[in-house]
C-alpha cells in the first residue's frame, strides 16, 4: 500500500501546489484594490498551509482508532460551534449568511469542521452497530437524526450547498455500512422534497435556479457569474491564455479565487490542465477506494470511504457549478480555492486516510477477515 499513499500524497501536492499558484494569478487584481497588497491572499492561504500543515503533523501522531472513541464528543463540539453561528453578535455574517465565527484575526467556518464529524460519527455508529444494520430503529432512524440536526444548522445559516453535500455523503456511508435502501430512498425523497420547498419559497434561490435554466435572460443578474465562467472556458482553449492574462478575474467573476477559480484556471492554462485537475480528484478517490477495501475493521473502511467521498464529491459540485452543469452554489474546490477553514479540514482528512492506509491488511488478511464475517453471519 506504499504505492497507494504515495499516488495519494502526491495528487494532493500537485493540487495545494496549483492553487497557490492559481490563487496568485486570480487574486492579485482584487487584493490590490481592496487591501493594496496583490499578495494579500496569498499570505493568508500560505498562512493556513502552515496551520493545516502542523495539524497533519499532530494528526499523524493519533492512530485512526482513536477517532472513533473521539467521534460523540467531536459531534456535541460540532453543534455546540454551529449553534454559536447562528446566535445574533456571535456569528459573524458574510453575504448575508451567519457562517463564521472569529477567533482572534481568523475565521473559522463550524460547517468545514462538521464534514469529518459527520463521517466519523456515522462510521462510529454504523461499526458499533454492525449486525443489526439491517434494522429500522438502528440501522436508520438514529443515525438518520443525528445527521438531521447538523444538516438543519447548517441549513438555517443559511448554507445550501454544505447541507447537500453532507446529506448526500453521509446517506452514501449508510448505503456503504449496509442500511436497507428502501429507508434511504424514502429518506432522500422526503429530504429532497424539503430541501425543493425551502428553494421555492426563497426569492434568492429560486432566482439561481430560474436563472441557470435560462441564463441568457439574466445574463447581468444571477446568470452573471455563470456566463462568465463559460466563457472562460471558451477563451483559454486547449492550451490557455497564458498564466497571469484572464481577463475574466478583473471583476467579470466577483468569487474568482474562491469559488469560480477552476474557471480562471481553465482560461489561463487550458482544458489539458482542467482535465488534469479532474483526473487528480479522481486518483484521489480511487486511492480512497483501495484504502476502504483493505482497512483492517470497519471503522477504518467506513471513515476512509466517506472522506475519499467526501472530498471528490465537493470538487466534482464546484466543477458542475464553474462549468454551468449545476446551479451556483458556494462550494470551495478542495485544495486549490482560497479558505482557510476548507484547507484545514481538508488536510486533516487527508492525514487521516493516509493513517488508515498505513494499517491496511495484505490480501490474506483480507480473505481471512471475509471468512469470519461469514461464519459470524451464521
Amino acid at each position: 500500500m506504499r504505492t497507494t499513499a504515495s499516488v495519494l500524497l502526491a495528487s494532493v501536492l500537485i493540487l495545494l501546489t496549483l492553487g497557490v499558484v492559481m490563487l496568485a494569478s486570480t487574486s492579485s487584481i482584487r487584493a490590490e484594490s481592496v487591501f493594496g497588497d496583490p499578495l494579500f491572499y496569498v499570505k493568508k492561504q500560505v498562512l493556513w498551509l502552515v496551520v493545516s500543515a502542523v495539524a497533519c503533523v499532530v494528526v499523524s501522531r493519533v492512530d485512526y482508532h482513536i477517532w472513533r472513541k473521539l467521534a460523540l464528543p467531536f459531534s456535541v463540539l460540532c453543534v455546540i460551534l454551529l449553534v454559536m453561528t447562528l446566535i445574533p453578535n456571535v456569528g459573524v455574517i458574510v453575504n448575508g449568511s451567519r457562517r463564521w465565527l472569529r477567533f482572534g484575526v481568523m475565521n473559522f467556518q463550524p460547517s468545514e469542521l462538521a464534514k469529518p464529524t459527520v463521517i466519523l460519527l456515522l462510521a462510529w455508529w454504523m461499526a458499533h452497530i454492525r449486525w443489526h444494520v439491517k434494522e429500522f430503529k438502528q440501522g436508520m432512524l438514529f443515525p438518520i437524526s443525528a445527521l438531521g440536526v447538523v444538516l438543519l444548522l447548517i441549513f438555517a445559516e443559511p448554507d445550501y450547498g454544505t447541507t447537500m453535500l453532507i446529506a448526500v455523503v453521509g446517506m452514501l456511508i449508510m448505503f456503504t455500512a449496509g442500511t436497507r435502501f428502501i429507508y434511504l430512498f424514502v429518506a432522500g425523497l422526503l429530504g429532497a422534497s424539503a430541501f425543493t420547498f425551502a428553494i421555492m419559497y426563497n426569492e434568492v434561490r429560486m432566482r439561481r435556479i430560474i436563472a441557470f435554466l435560462n441564463p441568457e435572460k439574466y445574463a447581468q443578474e444571477e446568470a452573471f457569474q455563470l456566463l462568465n465562467a463559460v466563457y472562460a472556458f471558451v477563451v483559454g482553449g486547449g492550451s490557455g491564455v497564458g498564466l497571469g492574462q484572464s481577463m475574466q478575474k478583473r471583476f467579470y467573476l466577483p468569487e474568482a479565487h474562491t469559488d469560480f477559480i477552476f474557471a480562471i484556471m481553465a482560461e489561463e492554462l487550458g482544458l489539458t490542465v482542467s482535465i488534469a485537475v479532474v483526473l487528480l480528484f479522481v486518483t484521489i478517490f480511487l486511492c480512497g477506494l483501495r484504502v476502504a477495501m483493505r482497512a483492517p475493521d470497519e471503522f477504518g473502511r467506513l471513515t476512509a470511504f466517506g472522506i475519499s467521498t467526501m472530498i471528490t464529491v465537493q470538487a466534482a459540485i464546484n466543477i458542475g457549478v464553474v462549468t454551468g452543469c449545476l446551479p451556483t452554489k458556494g462550494l470551495p474546490l478542495p485544495f486549490i480555492s482560497f479558505g482557510g477553514s476548507s484547507l484545514l479540514v481538508t488536510m486533516g482528512m487527508v492525514r487521516i486516510l493516509l493513517n488508515i492506509c498505513s494499517q491496511t491488511l495484505d490480501e490474506k488478511d483480507i480473505e481471512m477477515n471475509a471468512i469470519g464475517d461469514k461464519r459470524h453471519r451464521f
